[in-house]
């Protein structure tokens, strides 16, 4: 049986920091692979101003993520065409198009009517501070555990199609001892970390889902970093994964990691599919 994965984040580049190297993984060995984008990422930095302006930003960032996943082997990239919302307090939040401003029920709905025509076993999206307490993220997180729930349920939503129940519900995660290493590794090539040790401890306790899967997948760890790569508006030079040298970066970008948000009381998996026929 072809397993199915569908995972769902925000903006354009959310799915390869994060998940890359495990969707490349599963989609090299015929595992189906949805991808679904909540907003554009009509508000993220430029980088480079000959790649980009304010007005193209959408399109530019969409293109990106076609790249993307074309080169994680991704099967299908779905854009929801939400607004970005922009970080917390910014008036980018107050924009009705904003991704945070949408009416629940109808993007449950929408996430519901694409987990029922898809059929994954394995849904996986943010963890409920959205990693770094982005709104859109968190918003991202709130919709898809409630439509994991709802697609399963007949009752809910009927006219999305025949209900679907998903198997597990993973978040991903991003554990401290990541973030201990890349400081330590910016240190020793003579970086400023003091700005990231202070969001360190501001970030301490969030994380505290126990870890359910591990991966370190340096087999996929350059598909993953070619993907990145595509995100060339926001990967500029200033981004602190340019300033380490090769072998390091390919070492931290090879591990990634999952929560198991449902069911609960399962341990340590080997793989998000581990025991699932």
């Amino acid at each position: 049986m072809t397993h199915s994965l569908f995972a769902v984040f925000a903006h354009p580049d959310d799915e390869a920091f994060g998940t890359g190297a495990t969707m490349a993984h599963y989609a090299a060995h015929g595992t189906h692979v949805t991808l679904v984008c909540t907003t554009n990422g009509d508000v993220g930095e430029i980088a480079d101003p000959a790649l980009a302006t304010p007005d193209t930003l959408w399109q530019v960032r969409q293109d990106e993520l076609r790249c993307a996943a074309g080169l994680l082997g991704v099967h299908e990239v779905v854009f929801l065409g939400y607004r970005d919302s922009g970080m917390q307090g910014t008036p980018e939040n107050q924009d009705p198009r904003a991704f945070v401003n949408a009416p629940a029920d109808e993007v449950v709905e929408r996430l519901v009517r694409l987990i029922r025509s898809r059929q994954p076993e394995v849904v996986v999206t943010f963890d409920p501070t959205g990693g770094y307490g982005h709104p859109d993220h968190i918003a991202a997180h709130l919709h898809t555990v409630a439509a994991f729930h709802a697609a399963g349920d007949p009752a809910r939503f009927p006219a999305a199609g025949p209900a679907w129940q998903p198997e597990r519900l993973f978040y991903t995660v991003i554990p401290r001892s990541f973030w201990e290493q890349m400081i330590a590794q910016l240190r020793a090539v003579g970086e400023d970390v003091s700005g990231w040790e202070s969001d360190l401890e501001e970030a301490a306790g969030l994380m505290v889902e126990e870890i359910t899967v591990a991966h370190v997948l340096p087999d996929t760890v350059d598909a993953k970093l070619a993907a990145l790569a595509c995100h060339a508006t926001q990967f500029g030079p200033d981004n602190p994964f340019r300033k380490l040298p090769a072998p390091v970066v390919r070492e931290l970008m090879s591990q990634e990691y999952f929560a198991l948000a449902w069911p609960e009381g399962s341990g340590r998996l080997a793989d998000l599919f581990e025991g699932l026929v």
